[in-house]
């Protein structure tokens, strides 16, 4: 079975280099926008959805002979991309791109080996030829590079190198090495072994700074050398708070897929709890959606099984003991107190053993 797999590096392009790179990008960005323009004053005038190509633009835009074609084919296809997810009810209207904005991309393919990594510190791009790359990371012999996107943020450069393998997963047979989660706002999430994930919280942390500086923004000219040196410290913290949390998330889901052959979940809307109990910054700073996404793809890679059970179970209402289900459970009660068999346990942990124990019926042999 075929699978893909992104690796990240930070690269170091020379003056020349870096000059056709923001070319790029802003080659990138008038070629989005004028199809986007154009489809939507087609569909305006006509009723029919066109997408016009890259081709059909250079003919009047000399200067779009100059960067990577396969970069503005990338375009073209985002703008079907943005209206299809928004059909679909996935996304918003596509918007136009703005030059102003932080982080900018573009995503080039590999043809005929047209992308290569040379003595493990060079990266071949099609147009930029070699590029200095910091590769700490390894990409595989029979692993084959798909596509790579290039990324400016903060005044930083970065690639990911799009791969596709084949590998056959042998499911591994199933033990009493299962583990379920029940999601925490302040600790991530409590285990049915009552372990607790110790998040540290990072953008509640770093709240005070942010404000400081976010205050400091907004006394200074808007548009000024000034403002937009401010927005950048402002975007650099940001970025920073991601990167450790991405780097928690990362350690953590890796460690529970190498100990547990199942790990059991409820099926949350995210969105929905965040948005209806007024867990917005907490919910978004916990990252729980990207936790999963990084435990499932793990699990999978090495033959684990990654479970959801139904988010309307009452994990956190029913009695790990005897069974019985509370009518009434506030969410100020911190301790679970049944009134069948009498026991008293943490509210989180009883849920987490409830969400192992349904898990468990679920597990495929």
């Amino acid at each position: 079975m075929k699978y893909n797999l992104a690796f990240k590096y930070r690269i170091y392009p020379n003056k020349d280099q870096e000059l056709l790179i923001n070319k790029t990008f802003g080659c990138v960005r008038f070629v989005y926008n004028i199809i986007l323009y154009t489809a939507n004053k087609i569909y305006e005038e006509t009723g029919k959805n066109k997408i016009i190509t890259p081709a059909s633009l250079k003919s009047e835009n000399q200067f779009l002979k100059e960067v990577d074609s396969l970069a503005l084919s990338n375009a073209q296809l985002n703008v079907k991309r943005s209206f299809t997810n928004f059909f679909q009810k996935r996304a918003k209207f596509p918007r136009f791109k703005s030059k102003k904005n932080s982080v900018k991309s573009y995503t080039t393919n590999c043809v005929n080996n047209s992308i290569q990594i040379e003595e493990n510190k060079y990266l071949i791009l099609p147009k930029l030829k070699k590029i200095k790359l910091k590769y700490h990371r390894e990409i595989p012999k029979n692993y084959r590079i798909k596509s790579v996107t290039l990324t400016n943020s903060n005044g930083n450069y970065y690639v990911s190198v799009l791969t596709e393998f084949e590998k056959e997963i042998q499911k591994m047979p199933n033990s009493d090495k299962v583990i379920g989660l029940d999601f925490s706002i302040s600790e991530l999430f409590v285990s049915s072994e009552n372990q607790r994930a110790d998040y540290p919280r990072y953008f509640r942390m770093l709240e005070k700074k942010l404000k400081k500086l976010q205050k400091s923004l907004s006394r200074k000219v808007k548009f000024s050398k000034n403002w937009y040196k401010q927005k950048m410290k402002i975007s650099k913290l940001h970025e920073y708070i991601k990167n450790c949390r991405r780097d928690f998330l990362h350690k953590l889901s890796k460690k529970l897929s190498e100990t547990y052959n199942a790990v059991v979940v409820e099926d949350l809307n995210m969105k929905g709890m965040s948005q209806a109990l007024n867990f917005g910054k907490s919910v978004g700073d916990n990252g729980w959606g990207m936790f999963l996404r990084m435990l499932e793809y793990k699990l999978m890679f090495l033959g684990k099984q990654f479970l959801k059970i139904d988010k309307w179970f009452p994990s956190s209402k029913t009695c790990s003991k005897c069974g019985n289900v509370k009518e009434k459970l506030k969410l100020s009660e911190r301790s679970y107190k049944c009134e069948c068999c009498g026991i008293e346990i943490d509210r989180d942990y009883n849920a987490a053993l409830n969400i192992k124990n349904i898990g468990k019926l679920m597990l495929e042999y």
